[in-house]
C-alpha cells in the first residue's frame, strides 16, 4: 500500500468499496467472529475438561497445542486454497469444519474423540481469518486495507469476549453437552448467510483466471510469495508481536496470576478480559493511525514489542514476591496491544503481492505468530518442569523470540521499503494511462 491510498485514490482496479461491500464482508467477518467463539471456547470449560475426561494438566494443554499446531500448519495451503478456489468455498468448507469440531466435542466420550474434534475444529477455523482478509481486499479500495484487517481483529476478540462471558455461563448453567451442541448452531446459522449472500468480489472486478499446473502453480504460488521482501517482513512482524498475548490469554495468564502473583481466580479473570478489551481499543487506533500515516507501521510494530518487553521484565523483575496490582494491569494493557500490531504483519505482506496471490502470502505471514505461539508455550512448559515453577525463568523464553524477531525486521525493512517505493512508481505510471 502507497502513499497515494493513504491520500485517498483510487488506484487502477480498486473495488469501489460501499454499502454492499460492508455487507458482504460482514458475512465474512460473522463466519470468523463464530470461529473464534469456538476457538476459545476451551478457555472456559478446562477445568471441566478435566473432569470430563479424567485428564492431567498436561494433557489438558494438548488440546491448546494441538488446536494451534493444526492452526499453523493449514495456513499455506489455506492460502493456497483461497487463491485458487475463492474466500466462499473455502470459508464454506471451514465453516463446516469448525461447526462438527463443535458438535463432536459435545457429544466426545473419550480424551481421544475430544481431541481429535479439536483439532477438526482448529483445521475449520485456520480457513477463516485468511478468507476474510482476501474478501476485504476484494471488495474495498486499498486504502482501506489497514482499518479493515483491524476491524476483522476487533471482531475477533469479541468472540473472545462472548465465549468468555456467555458460553461459561452456558456452560454451568445447562451442563457440557448442550452448551457446546447449543453454540454450535450458530455454526449452522453463518453458513446458511454465506451461501445465501456471500460473493467473492463486486461486479466487474473478477480475477483473472488462475491456469491449474497442479503441484508447479503451488510451487510458484509460494515461492514467488516468499520471494517478496515484504512477505517475509510480515511474517516477521506477525511473529514477534502477536504471541506474548496468545500464549498469556490461550494458555499461562491465569497460573501465572494466581500460582506466582497470588491472585484470585476471579481477579485473575478480570485481567485477561483486560487483555481482550485493550486489544480491541488499541485495534481501533492502529487502524486509524495507520490508514493515515502509512510510514507508522513499523514504529508501532517495534514499539509494540518494546512496550511488552520492558513490561514483561518490570513484571518479572520486580523485586517483590508479588509484583503490585498497578503494574500488573499496565501489563495486561500492553498485552491487548500485541493482536493490533500482528495486524500490521499484513499491511506489509498485502501491498507487496498482487491479487492473486493475496491469499498465500497472508497464509506466510499468519504463520509467524502461531509458529512464536506454540514455541513458547511448549518452551514456558519445559522451564517450569525443570525448574520447579520458577515463571520468572520461564517467562523469559519471551525475550528470545522477540530478540530474533526484531533481528529480522531490521535486517529485511530495508528491502521491503525499497520494493513497496517500486511498486508506487509503477502504480503511479498505471494511473497516468487509464482512460478517462
Amino acid at each position: 500500500m502507497s502513499s497515494a491510498t493513504s491520500a485517498g485514490k483510487i488506484l487502477p482496479g480498486d473495488p469501489p468499496g460501499g454499502r454492499r461491500a460492508i455487507a458482504v464482508w460482514g458475512i465474512g467477518v460473522s463466519v470468523y467472529f463464530v470461529a473464534v467463539i469456538f476457538r476459545t471456547s476451551l478457555g472456559v470449560a478446562g477445568l471441566d475438561a478435566a473432569d470430563r475426561f479424567h485428564v492431567n494438566a498436561s494433557a489438558l494443554s494438548t488440546f491448546s497445542i494441538l488446536q494451534l499446531l493444526v492452526y499453523a500448519g493449514m495456513q499455506i495451503p489455506v492460502g493456497l486454497l483461497v487463491d485458487r478456489l475463492g474466500t466462499k468455498k473455502v470459508l464454506g468448507i471451514g465453516v463446516v469444519l469448525f461447526t462438527a469440531g463443535q458438535l463432536g466435542f459435545a457429544f466426545s466420550p473419550s480424551y481421544g474423540m475430544a481431541l481429535a474434534s479439536r483439532a477438526l475444529l482448529g483445521c475449520g477455523d485456520a480457513m477463516t481469518f485468511i478468507s476474510v482478509l482476501r474478501l476485504g481486499t476484494r471488495w474495498f479500495p486499498a486504502r482501506r486495507g489497514p482499518m479493515v484487517a483491524q476491524l476483522a481483529g476487533l471482531v475477533g476478540m469479541a468472540g473472545n469476549l462472548v465465549s468468555t462471558l456467555v458460553l461459561a455461563r452456558l456452560l454451568h448453567g445447562i451442563g457440557w453437552t448442550a452448551a457446546f451442541a447449543g453454540s454450535a448452531l450458530a455454526g449452522v446459522v453463518v453458513l446458511v448467510l454465506l451461501v445465501l449472500f456471500l460473493k467473492d468480489h463486486p461486479e466487474g472486478h473478477e480475477p483473472e483466471p488462475l491456469p491449474h499446473q497442479g503441484a508447479a502453480y503451488v510451487r510458484r504460488q509460494i515461492a514467488m510469495s516468499w520471494r517478496e521482501p515484504g512477505t517475509r517482513l510480515g511474517l516477521w512482524v506477525h511473529f514477534t508481536t502477536q504471541f506474548p498475548a496468545m500464549v498469556f490469554l490461550l494458555l499461562w495468564g491465569m497460573p501465572f496470576l494466581v500460582e506466582a502473583q497470588g491472585l484470585s481466580r476471579a481477579t485473575a479473570g478480570g485481567l485477561l478480559t483486560l487483555v481482550v478489551l485493550s486489544n480491541m481499543t488499541v485495534g481501533l487506533v492502529y487502524g486509524q493511525v495507520i490508514a493515515r500515516h502509512h510510514a507508522a507501521r513499523l514504529p508501532l510494530a517495534l514499539g509494540t514489542v518494546g512496550a511488552t518487553a520492558l513490561l514483561w521484565a518490570a513484571t518479572l523483575a520486580y523485586p517483590a514476591d508479588h509484583a503490585p496490582m498497578w503494574l500488573l494491569v499496565v501489563l495486561c494493557a500492553v498485552l491487548g496491544a500485541c493482536g493490533p500490531a500482528s495486524m500490521i504483519g499484513f499491511d506489509f505482506a498485502r501491498p507487496a503481492n498482487p491479487p492473486e496471490r493475496q491469499g498465500t502470502a497472508s497464509g506466510i505471514t499468519n504463520m509467524g505468530g502461531f509458529v512464536a505461539s506454540m514455541t513458547t508455550l511448549f518452551a514456558v512448559g519445559l522451564l517450569l518442569d525443570a525448574t520447579g515453577d520458577d515463571y520468572g525463568v520461564a517467562f523469559s523464553s519471551v525475550f528470545v523470540l522477540q530478540a530474533l524477531g526484531v533481528t529480522q525486521i531490521l535486517r529485511l525493512r530495508k528491502r521491503a521499503a525499497r520494493r513497496e517505493r517500486e511498486r508506487l512508481v509503477a502504480s503511479r505510471v498505471e494511473t497516468v494511462h487509464v482512460p478517462v
